[in-house]
């Protein structure tokens, strides 16, 4: 089967990039391009057919549900896994009314996106693999009976890119600082590098051993600072 092309719509640069690193460790998945907007995302479906897009909501110049109406509408062959922090019944409903395959809610669990990534591309196979199915191999691509099977299982494995070691190390580290930082100031506390220190800190996040706040300053991008719980 060939590549999983993804293309990121998020306007949160960092949050993106860190959707970005992980996504493209999953072996068979490429994310070839980013979008801050709902405009660059139509804009990029123009020149690039991607498989699946990962979605945010909260857009700057539209809500994502619309977007995800508009893509519907004119790429009927792409699917989408929405990760926003929208939790209403009413937008949760209206996604899986547009035929969204997943919903994240943020702060995300990195090793629920690994784990949603592999049932779309677990889905994906069969449907490329085979020609007809029973109904017991519909379920699993609904993920309806999977699901039932094996709660809890994505937390059974660390994911790839986390090592229990430093990840052993950073818990230890953290629980030395009170007040909140910046993923560069954790990083000179680990003594280890800036994309590494990133990862583990959105990593104890998902866990919910840390939290995360972005804070918007007058000029620049928004910075994300970390505090364990």
């Amino acid at each position: 089967m060939e590549t999983i092309k993804v293309i990121i719509v998020e306007d949160d640069y960092e949050a993106a990039g860190i959707y970005k690193q992980f996504t493209d460790q999953q072996p068979g998945f490429d994310v070839i391009a980013t979008a801050g907007s709902g405009r660059q995302a139509l804009d990029l479906l123009k020149v690039v057919q991607p498989h699946l897009i990962l979605l945010d909501v909260f857009l700057p110049d539209t809500n994502g549900i619309e977007l995800l109406k508009e893509i519907r509408k004119q790429h009927w062959g792409v699917d989408v896994i929405l990760i926003t922090a929208a939790n209403d019944t009413e937008t949760v409903s209206q996604a899986i009314r547009g035929g969204a395959f997943g919903y994240l809610i943020k702060p995300i669990m990195i090793d629920k996106l690994i784990v949603t990534l592999e049932e779309y591309k677990q889905m994906r196979s069969q449907l490329y693999e085979q020609k007809k199915v029973d109904q017991d191999k519909v379920d699993r691509m609904f993920r309806t009976a999977q699901s039932k099977k094996q709660p809890g299982s994505s937390t059974a494995q660390l994911p790839k890119g986390i090592d229990k070691h430093t990840l052993k190390l950073v818990r230890e580290k953290i629980k030395t600082v009170e007040e909140s930082l910046n993923a560069d100031e954790f990083s000179q506390l680990f003594g280890i590098s800036y994309s590494t220190t990133r990862r583990y800190l959105e990593y104890l996040v998902s866990t919910h051993e840390m939290e995360v706040q972005v804070i918007y300053g007058s000029i620049g991008r928004p910075e994300r600072k970390y505090k364990s719980l």
